[in-house]
């Protein structure tokens, strides 16, 4: 399958890979501090994202293209500093990545669809999955229920 070829993910949300052209646009209405976590793989600091404390209903989607990642009734105080969840929206809207970096390995999570960093998951979350999904609140923006 090519990076162009169109494709769905089980809940019907369009997985096709952006191109460059299509990420670049996307690209230019992120902050700094967006661009250094989403496109560079960087952190935030612990305790400092403005979706930590959010309890609202509603969906967390990708920060750059909008794709939908974890429902807010996912979400759980971790302690970590980080959003956390323990399911993802999807399975298929989110990559996994082995991440050797920093002296240990990881799995680091990023959007299916642009391709933007997320986080990391870790095996230490709650039931149902037994996972933790920490992700940077500069790679997710929030869209209530109504």
């Amino acid at each position: 399958m090519s990076d162009d070829t169109p494709r769905r993910s089980a809940s019907g949300h369009d997985l096709t890979p952006l191109n460059e052209a299509e990420k670049a646009r996307l690209a230019a209405d992120l902050s700094e501090e967006e661009r250094r976590v989403i496109l560079h793989q960087g952190t935030e600091r612990p305790f400092c994202g403005g979706l930590l404390e959010e309890k609202r209903s509603g969906v967390f989607a990708c920060r750059l293209c909008g794709l939908p990642l974890f429902r807010s009734a996912a979400k759980f105080e971790s302690g970590t500093g980080w959003p956390s969840f323990h399911t993802p929206f999807d399975p298929d809207h989110i990559r996994y990545i082995r991440d050797m970096s920093h002296g240990m390995i990881r799995t680091e999570i990023r959007c299916a669809r642009c391709d933007g960093h997320l986080g990391h998951v870790f095996d230490d979350g709650p039931a149902p999955t037994g996972l933790r999904y920490c992700l940077n609140s500069v790679s997710l923006k929030f869209e209530e229920s109504t």
